[in-house]
């Protein structure tokens, strides 16, 4: 049976959050601790109960843990994993729920002592909204996630983690670090920066006479949604997959183009083709 003494998560956030609610509702874990820079949030928690205990700090928190999740920004990790590495138990295992891999992965293992086991992973899960307070056992379930092993990872701790999430209710797939990071840069960090974007567009034209975005339909608040994520999580996944994001918003424009094209030329053929292949491509996914 698939079961911790002792859990730590960095970032007790939506999906820290819901990862120690599935945790405690399935008895895997004997206590939880959470750590993080916000000691409101890890008292929230606390009182939620969602963790039983909160770290002094990162380095304290993680003592005697058997798993350890990095659940913060990105961006935070490797300063996390250069505090915490001296003071983690031989045998335990370092896991993350990141968007971002490839040499982000190798950086993380090269900083961990010998007998600390690193399984990189990429819960694909979310709302938009954020915080432990809307955190639930329930937003795993019937989603994928993504591990990335590398040569380095040890068998039983990959085991152990496809296991953890598997309980969670997710579709547990295996994939090279790098590939995952093109991939991922089309089909979550683009949308993202896109979303980002339209608001920023439509906002531009708006005044305090005409506010654009009071007029808003259901099309505008689908499309624009997830630009109520984390601005900081964001701004550090972009930062950190940057290459990869850069040619999917190069390859976006020229669809823009594209059908910017049609229109000034009052191409309508060209226009309904352009639409009906993406339509059809749109319907495929359900």
């Amino acid at each position: 049976m698939l079961f911790f003494n002792k859990v730590t998560i960095i970032g007790v956030g939506l999906i820290g959050g819901s990862l120690a609610r599935v945790m405690k509702a399935q008895k895997l874990a004997g206590e939880i601790h959470g750590a993080g820079r916000s000691r409101e949030t890890l008292e929230q928690a606390i009182r939620l109960g969602v963790i039983d205990h909160m770290g002094q700090s990162s380095a304290h928190a993680v003592e005697h843990a058997d798993l350890v999740v990095l659940a913060a920004p990105v961006g935070t990790f490797e300063p996390i994993v250069r505090e915490i590495a001296p003071h983690m138990k031989k045998g335990a295992i370092l896991t993350d729920v990141g968007s971002v891999k490839g040499m982000l992965v190798r950086t993380l293992e090269g900083l961990l002592p010998s007998g600390v086991h690193f399984v990189p992973g990429h819960p694909i899960a979310g709302r938009e909204k954020h915080g432990v307070d809307a955190a639930t056992d329930t937003l795993f379930q019937g989603a994928k996630c993504i591990l990335t092993p590398t040569d380095r990872t040890d068998s039983g701790a990959l085991d152990a983690v496809k296991a953890l999430w598997a309980a969670a209710g997710m579709n547990v797939v295996l994939m090279d670090p790098d590939r995952h990071d093109h991939i991922f840069a089309a089909v979550s960090h683009l949308p993202h920066a896109a979303a980002y974007a339209m608001v920023s567009t439509v906002a531009e034209f708006s005044s305090e006479a005409d506010n654009y975005i009071t007029f808003s339909g259901a099309g505008f608040r689908d499309f624009t949604r997830i630009a109520a994520s984390s601005p900081e999580m964001w701004r550090d996944v972009c930062l950190l997959n940057g290459k990869n994001i850069v040619e999917m918003i190069e390859q976006y424009q020229f669809s823009l183009n594209r059908i910017k094209k049609a229109i000034k030329h009052k191409d309508g053929h060209r226009l309904e083709a352009l639409f009906r292949a993406a339509s059809d491509l749109r319907k495929g996914l359900g």
